[in-house]
């Protein structure tokens, strides 16, 4: 069974705190019995040396010949019940003289082994065990000399039972026992509910990518506070307003190619049954097949188009740029439109310019050009007149193209950019048009890093202005010189 983010993550924070919790554990219980056990052993060697200090004043008051075993009982008696301890006094050979057990005294049978003897005459002796096998279970054991005007007499033992070290570990065990638990019981509630509250936002983050895939995308996850969780979901809510006006634009590009798409197919369909079912009169056949023909280019004209805007937003298109003259390139693109223009009795201003160089990709301005002259040829009234203006700006040149006319509504000249967007007026204009020209013409300037502009004045003019990078100066020159030398050459 797949484990969910939030099983996973309670379970590794509840492992470290059971980890953590009996390593810490471990080293208490161990850092307290060692504790434990040094004191009892610094408690045990003050008894024996307080009861050897009363060994030796004993001695003394009885001018070091022999000692009272009477007087030397009763001190260490006194000492034994107040610490539960057993003390017992051995002479230089380790023979018990005197012990606080009395008649059931163990020590009396046993003489202490030699190396015991040499280490408590050398300063102390201290063991946990059964000294040599008088005890029959561990015991807590120090020993210290018995020293009487530099002379050794004998050495003091103090005793205590073992067992005190293991109930006092049991006591702590059970302690730490029941912090634990209280510890680990207040611990995983937090756990459950801080994780809880980090795994939220994924899981709403889920149920909105399934939103998501279903086509809705006004899902939105809410954002709490300014950490890596709360960037996640500001990021996923940016890229679902992303995906959103990426399917708007997808469903308004179907719409407007499916619109675009059916008008001249409609007519071609149709006049083309009319002809073979013989509706159309055989005289009338060649005007519908020029309809016809002129749909069919149409379409061409529309696909290459589409096809160009995609190249371009797949980064296909890429800028090859080179140095041409701009105002030599505007006076051969109008040229194409001679007819035209002489149609409409147009006057055409602003060509007088010396050369400008650009530094760009020659085709994509090109087409620039042409889009925003066929515009001004379509739109500018008759007889009217279309100017352009060529500027050079710090490293930038510009380039404007005005046309007389109606010109453009203000709350218009925002959508003119959009794919397929036609005026109310172009679209009674221009009846070959499909709205990807000047779709196309800001997407190219866009790659150039340059500015499209559009200024209009109902009633009088419209104009568009665009910027590309002016040539360098040194090599402007040079192309001017090479220019010169082919012209007088020809």
């Amino acid at each position: 069974m797949q484990k969910s983010l939030f099983t996973k993550y309670f379970a590794v924070c509840s492992a470290m705190i059971l980890v953590s919790i009996t390593l810490m554990g471990g080293l208490f219980l161990a850092f307290s019995t060692r504790y434990f056990q040094e004191d009892k052993q610094e408690s045990l060697l003050r008894n024996a040396r307080q009861a050897a200090a009363l060994t030796a004043a004993n001695l003394q008051s009885y001018d070091y010949q022999y000692i009272s075993e009477k007087q030397l009982l009763s001190g260490y008696s006194i000492i034994s019940a107040t610490t539960g301890t057993e003390i017992f006094l051995v002479d230089g050979n380790g023979r018990t003289m005197i012990c606080t057990e009395g008649d059931n005294c163990s020590h009396r049978t046993y003489t202490l082994a030699a190396d015991i003897m040499q280490k408590v005459m050398s300063g102390k002796f201290i063991e946990n065990g059964t000294l040599e096998g008088i005890y029959s279970s561990p015991f807590y054991t120090v020993g210290v000399p018995v020293e009487v005007n530099g002379t050794t007499f004998g050495a003091v033992f103090v005793s205590l039972p073992a067992d005190e070290l293991w109930n006092y570990v049991a006591d702590l065990i059970d302690v730490f026992f029941l912090c634990a638990i209280i510890a680990i019981i207040i611990s995983s509630i937090v756990i459950y509910f801080v994780t809880r509250r980090l795994i939220r936002p994924l899981r709403e983050m889920v149920a909105a990518t399934k939103s998501f895939s279903a086509g809705d995308f006004s899902v939105r996850v809410p954002v709490e506070g300014y950490d890596e969780i709360g960037q996640l979901a500001s990021a996923f809510n940016n890229m679902a307003s992303s995906l959103a006006d990426l399917e708007s634009v997808r469903r308004s590009f179907i719409a407007n190619v499916s619109h675009e798409l059916k008008t001249p197919m409609t007519t071609i369909g149709g006049f083309i049954d009319g002809i073979l079912d013989g509706t159309v009169p055989e005289e009338k056949r060649r005007q519908y097949l020029e309809t016809v023909s002129e749909e069919v280019h149409r379409l061409s004209r529309m696909v290459k188009s589409m096809l160009n805007v995609a190249r371009i937003e797949s980064g296909e298109s890429k800028i090859d740029p080179s140095v041409f003259d701009i105002n030599e390139m505007v006076c051969r693109t109008l040229f194409s439109f001679e007819q035209r223009i002489e149609d409409k009795g147009l006057e055409v201003v602003g060509l007088e310019s010396d050369p400008i160089y650009v530094e760009a990709d020659a085709d994509m301005i090109n087409q620039v050009i042409y889009n925003l002259i066929d515009n001004a040829v379509k739109f500018v009234n008759e007889k009217g007149c279309i100017s352009f203006t060529f500027k050079t700006e710090n490293d930038r040149v510009f380039v404007a193209i005005r046309n007389t006319g109606d010109g453009i509504p203000q709350h218009e000249i925002p959508r003119l950019f959009d794919r397929f967007y036609k005026s109310d007026k172009s679209r009674s204009l221009d009846k070959s048009g499909y709205g990807l020209g000047l779709y196309i013409v800001q997407t190219i300037v866009n790659l150039h890093n340059g500015d499209l502009i559009v200024r209009s004045v109902e009633g009088e003019y419209a104009e568009f202005c665009f910027s590309v990078p002016a040539a360098d100066p040194k090599t402007a020159k040079e192309h001017a010189r090479r220019r010169m030398t082919e012209s007088s050459g020809s």
